[in-house]
């Protein structure tokens, strides 16, 4: 089955693996222990992201390494991006208004 890469970053664990693996790859063994469950389980999101390609694995001897791929998290980011400029422009246009009522004031 393939997922949609926002049902994948919508678990909050699967978030967190994520971050993680960002600055360094990890095992699922080495993953588990920074999790209150089991490895199945964070093999189970593994597979998740991995199925959406949000991250990649690595066969190093006989230990399986995940790392982020960056290129698909920029995928997330262009999709974000314009609503969040969308929301500095608001925030932007209310400092102004707030603004020029504090200066009315005096």
């Amino acid at each position: 089955m393939r997922r949609d890469v926002f049902q994948a970053i919508a678990d909050p664990t699967r978030r967190a693996i994520i971050v993680l693996i960002a600055t360094q790859s990890m095992t699922p063994n080495a993953l588990a222990e920074r999790f209150d469950t089991s490895r199945q389980a964070i093999s189970k999101h593994l597979r998740i992201l991995t199925e959406c390609q949000l991250v990649k694995q690595e066969q190093t001897g006989r230990e399986i390494y995940y790392q982020l791929n960056a290129k698909k998290m920029k995928e997330v980011a262009d999709f974000i991006e314009p609503f969040r400029q969308m929301w500095e422009t608001k925030f932007n246009q209310l400092d102004n208004v707030l603004s020029n009522l504090k200066n009315n004031k005096k």
